[in-house]
């Protein structure tokens, strides 16, 4: 088996024509040189230098070793950049897990925030129900999730973030539509267009109807937001969402909301990744960026008006 040590001596020997210039290069002695390169030409059993005054040529076998060696620390100088550029964010990927509405509703915002300060990181994003993606998490397919909490696992972290306000939306022609609150009661009998089991607004939406002793009159279940807002739109039934993906229509009354009576109705918004798992170099800087929006100041200038301000423009922007 080749000695690399014993080779890289004889690499620096041969690109510089001087055992005296390779020691210096390699902060050894001279002697140390001599004698490494007479060990390796005895172990390859081959001579490889030969000598015409003070300087040093190489044989034909030492030019076909050089040309290889020189191809191995080349790649060797390569890998050294490449984890250079790791270190410093100039490559690498970030593996990140949401779920569908905030995929659509603010994941945007915050990808673009993270690609402004790293762009050479390639972002890769994954949509399905919170339960779905701390799962993900714990398969190792994402490294950091933002989600809404909807259970306890003890192999994850999970850090407030923000909270997003629940709100139950309703065709404009519905009678509750003019009420200024409704009871959990008044819900019962109307069809509800759920989203998808394990997801936080299911389980938020499950927990205000059994607080209450009543339970949901599901007549559909879908993961797709701007599915269940045309349902409701048509008049099809009622359905709770996050305030950001139903702003807008309300505001343009393609929809109307009502507040639930005695309720203050906000899903939990966290940062998740395992605890016990390192984190790369992207998802680090990731969760450092979000900390630092969900800390920034008193917390209306902090996450919440950086949102606010963000959904405000994106609302703008849509045509």
């Amino acid at each position: 088996m080749i000695n690399l040590n014993q080779l890289r001596v004889f690499y620096e020997a041969a690109r510089s024509g001087s055992f005296t210039s390779a020691a210096r290069k390699l902060f050894i002695t001279q002697p140390a040189v001599t004698a490494q390169i007479k060990t390796f030409e005895e172990q390859c059993n081959l001579k490889l230098f030969k000598k015409k005054g003070r300087r040093l040529y190489l044989t034909d076998e030492g030019n076909a070793l050089y040309d290889c060696a020189r191809k191995i620390f080349e790649f060797e100088k390569e890998v050294e950049d490449v984890i250079e550029e790791m270190r410093e964010l100039k490559r690498g990927i970030l593996r990140l897990g949401t779920s569908k509405a905030y995929a659509r509703y603010f994941m945007p915002f915050l990808i673009s925030s993270f690609r402004e300060a790293y762009p050479h990181i390639m972002v890769h994003l994954d949509e399905g129900s919170s339960l779905d993606i701390i799962r993900s998490l714990l398969n190792l397919k994402n490294e950091v999730a933002v989600i809404a909490k909807v259970e306890d696992d003890p192999n994850v972290t999970f850090l407030p973030f923000k909270q997003d306000r629940l709100m139950l939306i309703l065709a404009p022609t519905h009678p509750l539509a003019k009420k200024r609150s409704v009871s959990v009661e008044e819900l019962v009998n109307d069809p509800m267009i759920m989203k998808e089991v394990g997801s936080g607004t299911r389980k938020m939406v499950n927990e205000l109807f059994h607080r209450e002793g009543f339970t949901p009159n599901v007549l559909m279940e879908t993961s797709n937001t701007e599915f269940i807002k045309q349902l409701v739109q048509r008049g099809e039934g009622i359905s709770f969402l996050v305030e950001a993906a139903v702003a807008a229509d309300i505001r343009e009354k393609r929809l109307a909301t009502a507040p639930v009576a005695g309720r203050d109705l906000f899903l939990e918004v966290s940062i998740a990744y395992l605890k016990d798992q390192h984190l790369s170099h992207p998802a680090r800087a990731f969760v450092e960026m979000l900390k630092k929006m969900a800390t920034k100041g008193p917390q209306e200038q902090g996450i919440r008006k950086v949102m606010a301000d963000y959904f405000a423009h994106w609302q703008e922007a849509k045509p």
